[in-house]
């Protein structure tokens, strides 16, 4: 049996997408947690492991995996099912495109370093960091819908769960947290709901980890 170590916080959302990763390819694994909000991703400990100081990191029995969407791939390289992209190229392709509109242009705008950067650094006010926070992830779902909706069945890509509703559900999470409005996302909605209704996504949320207590 191997061993598995996430390095996660609970909300953070890039750990949220391999924590329901690896719940549906069925997998055990223990959870050390790295508070973003002490900023113990910065410590001396956690960048000898991970010289970026990012979470989530993933330890499979020893061998190291950041970054959410290698670690997806890791995963499916070990246990076949269910797999996070399709096996046609062009399916494969789609996935994969709508899959990095979230981890690559929406996300990467709104983490949390970024926010700290443009009001502590840079001083601006918290409105207006809000302000930018909702700009940027309204815009990329607007693309996202567009992008999803002529191949989208229950889930993002037809009736399967796919590495594009892994990186969805928790973009909408935070979206909704900065009171982001959804209802002009309706493809989105209805890929959320069949997923929200999956164990693996629901154990995965972040008001259930441990963590967050």
């Amino acid at each position: 049996m191997s061993r598995i170590v996430l390095h996660d916080y609970f909300r953070s959302s890039a750990s949220y997408r391999v924590r329901i990763a690896l719940n549906l390819k069925g997998l055990s694994y223990e959870q050390h947690p790295v508070s973003l909000a002490a900023n113990e991703q910065q410590s001396a400990e956690y960048k000898a492991l991970n010289p970026q100081g990012f979470v989530p990191m993933l330890e499979w029995d020893g061998v190291r995996v950041t970054q959410s969407l290698a670690i997806f791939d890791f995963l499916d390289a070990h246990v076949k099912e269910p797999p996070f992209v399709p096996s046609d190229p062009e399916g494969r392709a789609h996935v994969l495109a709508l899959a990095l509109t979230v981890a690559c242009d929406i996300h990467p705008l709104n983490n949390l370093r970024v926010l700290r950067y443009l009001k502590g650094t840079l001083g601006h006010e918290q409105d207006d960091v809000d302000a930018w926070y909702r700009h940027w992830v309204a815009e990329g779902l607007t693309a996202l819908e567009a992008l999803a909706a002529p191949r989208a069945g229950a889930f993002l890509y037809g009736d399967t769960v796919s590495m594009a509703d892994i990186c969805l559900v928790p973009q909408l999470y935070n979206g909704r947290r900065f009171d982001v409005p959804m209802d002009a996302y309706p493809t989105l909605l209805r890929a959320e709901a069949s997923a929200l209704a999956l164990p693996a996504f629901a154990a995965a949320h972040p008001d259930r980890q441990e963590s967050a207590q």
